[in-house]
């Protein structure tokens, strides 16, 4: 019966998964949590991420990947963040970072409250600078709302 209930609880709720080549269940293996079962609606760019929200409306829960284009993927800038700053200056292709910072401005500028959100980043500057931005929202819309 508890499954039960769960299950219908998943099936109300919306879930974004941004990543560029893997679906949910792929993240399973370094992601400490059950929360990558089912029921995501998978988006790949920026594009896709903020034409979702702004069609769909903010999500329950957003997982978030950093690299989502060929050239985010160095692992040299995975070192340092000042090699990620030199790098992600001359991205082409907007990465998690950015569909993180849309989404703070997004739920800044319209009053919605933040999602519950993950990373599954494996680049650890990406990973932590997506927790930044991350924080800083949960921190403002606390003031605001």
């Amino acid at each position: 019966m508890v499954e039960l209930i769960k299950k219908r609880k998943l099936d109300k709720m919306k879930r974004l998964f941004l990543d560029d080549v893997r679906i949910p269940k792929d993240c399973l293996s370094y992601m400490k949590d059950d929360v990558y079962e089912e029921n995501w609606d998978i988006v790949r760019t920026y594009e896709e991420f903020t034409n979702y929200i702004v069609k769909n409306g903010v999500p329950d829960e957003i997982s978030f990947d950093h690299d989502l284009a060929d050239e985010h993927y160095d692992p040299s800038m995975y070192l340092s963040s000042s090699i990620y700053g030199e790098k992600y200056d001359s991205f082409k292709e907007k990465t998690g970072y950015d569909c993180a910072k849309w989404l703070a401005d997004y739920c800044i500028n319209n009053v919605i409250p933040m999602p519950k959100c993950y990373v599954h980043s494996m680049n650890p500057v990406g990973r932590d600078n997506i927790w930044g931005v991350l924080n800083s929202l949960k921190k403002i819309l606390d003031k605001v709302m």
